[in-house]
């Protein structure tokens, strides 16, 4: 089975970082069938060490707006939703959980911190893209970025629970007046390799 070219298109092809919004609101039940769709994109030994807070209140947005860099404020402030997309140091102790088939898997990461560092950054930060992706093909439009204060971010909204901030992404139906010229990409040739 193939994805079709309208397909492709809408996922990486004519997909664009958005920087300016309607106010077409994103429903909290989509927000769950976002989740539903992207907690299936693989992970190493199912870690599944992404977290995300869906900020969609004003309230929210005050609390992320002093961790944001003066270019991101706009954007942000005006996007239906914005993620913050967080990885679980600890994820580990899900394990018995997400990898049964091997209850020894949680001893790989209490005894080693920097595998567990390792593989909670590089497999929440996949899981951030799979967000991307799982969000397009629900029809909305997205935003990531970094540009911000992650210690601050993390003192707002993780001091009770450990998880570290990875980047933000807005979410909604974005706007094209807001859309820059598509920049280039790298060839094949300049990009990959054969061996």
């Amino acid at each position: 089975m193939t994805i079709d070219a309208p397909g492709l298109d809408l996922l990486f092809k004519e997909a664009r970082t958005h920087n300016k919004w309607t106010d077409q609101p994103v429903a909290d039940e989509t927000l769950h069938q976002l989740y539903d769709i992207l907690k299936y994109g693989p992970t190493s030994a199912n870690t599944s060490p992404a977290r995300f807070v869906f900020i969609r209140t004003k309230e929210g947005k005050e609390k992320l707006a002093p961790a944001l860099s003066a270019g991101n404020m706009e954007k942000t402030m005006t996007a239906p939703v914005t993620a913050i997309v967080a990885y679980d140091p600890k994820f580990f102790e899900k394990l018995p959980t997400l990898f049964p088939h091997n209850l020894d898997a949680i001893n790989w990461f209490t005894s080693n911190e920097g595998l567990a560092a390792t593989t909670a950054f590089r497999n929440g930060t996949l899981q951030g893209a799979y967000l991307m992706i799982a969000a397009r093909s629900l029809g909305l439009d997205t935003g990531a970025m970094s540009g911000f204060d992650n210690a601050k971010v993390d003192a707002a909204f993780f001091s009770f629970n450990g998880w570290r901030s990875n980047f933000l992404v807005n979410i909604g139906h974005g706007d094209p007046a807001g859309l820059f010229n598509r920049s280039p990409r790298l060839s094949f040739d300049e990009a990959c390799m054969l061996a």
